[in-house]
């Protein structure tokens, strides 16, 4: 079982030894991660004025770079993740992130590996340790195989 704990900028890889122990094998960051939106796209907005005023408006960014960013962030994990079940063709898979960033990764898996999501839970799990995530996905964790 590969089990992702992301966020819109990090995410590790974990998977049970032989003991049942959690073990991070990988960990991906974001290039964005640490960028304030100025560093991830235009640091002002434009601006327009009216013909018949001196004034000048700013105009409203269309996107946040930040979500753009996180977007980035989630189509990249997705192939990672699809990169790691494909190493393990009978491995299940547990999602867990923010409700946000969760959806926008399964939204990006392959077809045949959001079919081998067994568990998601819509909560950010980056800063628990491996140690005290057993807890968390303890429902996932316990159960037995699916059989195909």
């Amino acid at each position: 079982m590969l089990i992702v704990v992301a966020d819109g900028e990090h995410a590790r890889f974990v998977r049970a030894a032989a003991d049942g122990a959690l073990h991070t094998v990988s960990a991906i960051d974001s290039t964005a991660a640490r960028k304030q939106s100025s560093g991830l796209g235009s640091d002002r907005p434009g601006a327009t004025f009216h013909s018949d005023a001196s004034v000048h408006h700013s105009l409203s960014p269309r996107s946040d770079p930040h979500m753009l960013a996180e977007e980035r962030f989630a189509q990249m994990l997705a192939r990672e993740i699809g990169i790691a079940m494909d190493h393990d063709p009978a491995g299940e898979l547990v999602l867990a992130a923010p409700p946000r960033i969760l959806n926008a990764i399964r939204e990006r898996l392959a077809d045949g590996i959001a079919a081998r999501i067994v568990g998601m839970l819509g909560k950010d799990l980056t800063k628990v340790p491996d140690q005290a995530l057993r807890s968390h996905l303890r429902h996932w964790l316990d159960a037995p195989p699916r059989t195909s």
